[in-house]
């Protein structure tokens, strides 16, 4: 199957994407999940990443072709790309596309009417923005990183998923569909400059508001939802697993202590001073059973509680089994595409893509005469 024979509302948009790691190649996936015809222009060298390309999800749904961007040759075939796409992605440090002679002015002199997606950390400009960092240097700068974690430890590092992927590559995603819509709307094209910092502060928009207002502290463990209270965190159970308990409504906070087993001690809910006293009264009980006795008495009730399932288990759960998100594809369980749409669902159509195995068929589809000069790539 070709990348060109999709389903999904973005079917027959054209994304060229210049291979990196992390958020650009989550955003391009995106894209591609979606019904584009995503073409990812990989390095000679290979991925960046230290896994089996065939192993990587974030290239499924997408064909590769291999190009070395320093050479005549290579910058020829992606400004010839560029030419036939509605977008490209790139996540360079500011300035290196334009040094590799495919920037914003020499994509935008081939096609007008691209969409131009820069993915970085700091931005294309400001007084960090040629330094190099990581997505827990760009959540640690807008506050974000500083709301997790005990109020007397070190902050709790969410993976890389509030930076790269929500931060940052979801909003590369947004960007370039604005301004995809403008352009398509008789408007021209653009460039849009998606930067991790950027999108992360605007994800903390409702806490400003709550700070503003008085009701946020700025501090962890003092506020109803950053694990201050007692009916919204974590706790331990007897075979430690823990359970997720969200109870911030009153009527589900009372449904909860009571399939807890603890009604009497629910009017402490009312008075801050008894928190830690209710805290313990908590942990306490949910220490009596294992997991998967409290996920029985729990299950199906309005009283917000959850078990906390591990990256395996997750496909498992039975709500995430009967929805079907997490597929199966060619032997890769995976995430399924999001979110859904009524008349054009996306799918996974494709493995992740082998560098350069698919230089033939994009120079078929594309009509790119200039690619059959490329190196086909290890098909590792």
């Amino acid at each position: 199957m070709t990348g060109t024979a999709a389903g999904g509302p973005l079917s027959g948009v054209r994304v060229v994407e210049l291979a990196g790691i992390g958020p650009g190649p989550f955003a391009a996936m995106l894209l591609a999940d979606l019904g584009a015809d995503v073409v990812r222009v990989d390095r000679p060298d290979g991925p960046g990443l230290h896994i089996a390309p065939s192993r990587d999800v974030t290239n499924r749904n997408k064909r590769s072709v291999t190009a070395d961007l320093k050479t005549e040759d290579g910058r020829r075939a992606v400004l010839d790309l560029a030419a036939r796409a509605d977008v490209l992605i790139e996540g360079y440090r500011p300035g290196v596309a334009e040094r590799l002679g495919v920037g914003p002015d020499a994509c935008l002199a081939r096609n007008p009417r691209l969409v131009y997606g820069r993915m970085t950390g700091w931005g294309q400009h400001g007084p960090l923005a040629d330094t190099a960092g990581h997505d827990i240097a760009y959540i640690a700068v807008t506050g974000a990183l500083g709301l997790s974690g005990p109020a007397d430890g070190p902050p709790a590092f969410p993976a890389n998923l509030l930076g790269d992927f929500g931060g940052g590559a979801l909003y590369l995603v947004v960007g370039v569909l604005a301004a995809l819509h403008h352009a398509r709307a008789g408007g021209a094209g653009q460039v849009v400059d998606a930067a991790i910092v950027d999108g992360t502060a605007h994800l903390t928009a409702l806490l400003h508001g709550m700070m503003a207002a008085g009701a946020w502290q700025d501090r962890r463990e003092a506020n109803f939802f950053d694990g201050g209270s007692p009916f919204y965190g974590t706790y331990e159970t007897a075979d430690g697993g823990h359970m997720a308990v969200g109870a911030l409504e009153q009527r589900f906070y009372v449904r909860f202590m009571e399939l807890l087993g603890l009604p009497e001690t629910a009017p402490a809910r009312e008075d801050p001073a008894r928190w830690g006293e209710l805290r313990a009264a908590i942990a306490a009980r949910f220490r009596e059973r294992t997991r998967a006795e409290w996920t029985a008495v729990f299950d199906g009730s309005d009283a917000c509680v959850a078990p906390v399932l591990s990256l395996r288990e997750a496909p498992a759960h039975p709500h995430l089994a009967a929805r079907g998100t997490f597929v199966e594809h060619e032997g890769l369980t995976q995430p399924a595409p999001a979110p859904r749409f009524s008349a054009t669902p996306g799918s996974v159509r494709r493995p992740p893509a082998r560098p350069g195995a698919d230089t033939a068929e994009v120079a078929r589809d594309w009509d790119v005469p200039s690619l059959d000069s490329l190196p086909k790539g290890p098909h590792r």
